[in-house]
C-alpha cells in the first residue's frame, strides 16, 4: 500500500534537494528514510529516483507519486488542523491567497479588526502571485482567495467586494499626460511595467492591446508597486494599475492617471471561497469586514 509517509519523503527530498535534508525536515536519520524508500520500491518493483552524481533525479514514476503527493498531502495537512481546532477548542483557520498584485495594503486594512475581531483563528496570508489561485482553492492550500479574475465552478463561489478601473499611469511630463484616455496605438513606442504574471492574465494585454493587434516596444515586470511607481517618477516607463491607488500609493508623486480606451478597463475584487464554507463564522466575519470596507481609502 502507498501510505503519507511515502508521498512526505517523495515531497521532501523534492523541495529540498537532498535525502539528507529531507530526513532532517521529517526527524528521522537519513539511512532510515533510504530504507523506507528501498522497501516502498522493492514491494512495488519501481524506481522512484536515480543518482546524478551528488543530486537525485525522478523517474517517470517517481513523477507520477509527486504529482499524487502534492494533490493529497494538502488536503490531509487541512483536514489535520481542522480535527486539532476542534480539539483545543479553536474555531478554525482562515489561510487567504492573493491574485490582486495591489491589494495587499487594502488587505492590511481588513486584517487589523479581523485579528482583534476573532484572536482564536489563525490567520495567514500568501502573496505567492504567481501561484495558481483556483487551484490551491480547490487543492485546500488556501480557505479564500482575493481575485479580480473569479472563475464560475460549481465548487466555489465569488463575493464581489468593490468595483475599480484599471488606468495608465505616465509621468506628469510625459507627451500623453495632457491626454483623458489613451488608444492601443499610444503604446506602441512604451515600455510597459507590469506585475510579474502571464501575459494572459494581464487585462492590458487580453482586452487592450492584444484584440487591437498592438504590443509596447518593451515589456519589463517589477516586483512590488513602490518600484512600479518608482520607475514610472524617473521616466523609465508606463504602467497599469487600479485607480485607487493614484490616490493612494502614488499621492503626491508626479504621475497622471489615463484612461484605457474611450470605456476604460472596468474591474472588481471578488473574494473566492468553497462552497459552503461562507457560512463558516469566521469565514463569514472576513467576507462581512471586507464588504464593509469596500474600498473606502487609507485613514
Amino acid at each position: 500500500m502507498i501510505d503519507r509517509q511515502h508521498l512526505a519523503i517523495l515531497r521532501e527530498v523534492h523541495r529540498r534537494g537532498s535525502v539528507t535534508a529531507a530526513a532532517e525536515k521529517l526527524n528521522v536519520t537519513q539511512s532510515a528514510l533510504s530504507h523506507t524508500v528501498a522497501k516502498f520500491e522493492e514491494r512495488h518493483g519501481i524506481r522512484v529516483w536515480t543518482k546524478t552524481g551528488r543530486g537525485l533525479r525522478l523517474t517517470q514514476t517517481g513523477e507520477y507519486l509527486l504529482s499524487v503527493a502534492e494533490r493529497i498531502l494538502p488536503q490531509m495537512e487541512h483536514a489535520e488542523r481542522v480535527l486539532t481546532d476542534f480539539a483545543r477548542g479553536r474555531r478554525g483557520a482562515l489561510r487567504v491567497g492573493m491574485e490582486c498584485h495591489p491589494c495587499q495594503r487594502w488587505l492590511t486594512r481588513i486584517a487589523t479588526p479581523y485579528l482583534a475581531e476573532w484572536p482564536d483563528v489563525d490567520f495567514d496570508v500568501r502573496t505567492a502571485f504567481r501561484f495558481d489561485g483556483i487551484e490551491a482553492l480547490l487543492g485546500f492550500e488556501i480557505d479564500l482567495l482575493i481575485t479580480p479574475d473569479p472563475v464560475e465552478t460549481p465548487e466555489l463561489q465569488f463575493i464581489p467586494v468593490f468595483d475599480y478601473e484599471l488606468v495608465l499611469m505616465v509621468h506628469e511630463t510625459h507627451p500623453l499626460a495632457s491626454r483623458d484616455h489613451v488608444q492601443p496605438q499610444d503604446l506602441l513606442d512604451e515600455e510597459l511595467i507590469t506585475v510579474p504574471v502571464t501575459l494572459e492574465r494581464l487585462d492590458i494585454y487580453t482586452r487592450f492591446l492584444v484584440p487591437a493587434h498592438c504590443r509596447p516596444r518593451q515589456h519589463r515586470t517589477a516586483e512590488t508597486i513602490d518600484l512600479m511607481l518608482q520607475l514610472v517618477c524617473a521616466g523609465r516607463g508606463v504602467t497599469v494599475l487600479p485607480d485607487w491607488l493614484l490616490q493612494e500609493d502614488a499621492s503626491g508623486l508626479p504621475i497622471r492617471a489615463l484612461r484605457l480606451g474611450d470605456a476604460g478597463i472596468q474591474k472588481s475584487i471578488n473574494l473566492g471561497v468553497r462552497r459552503g464554507e461562507e457560512t463558516t463564522t469566521y469565514v463569514d466575519g472576513f467576507l462581512k469586514l471586507a464588504r464593509g470596507l469596500g474600498r473606502s481609502p487609507l485613514p
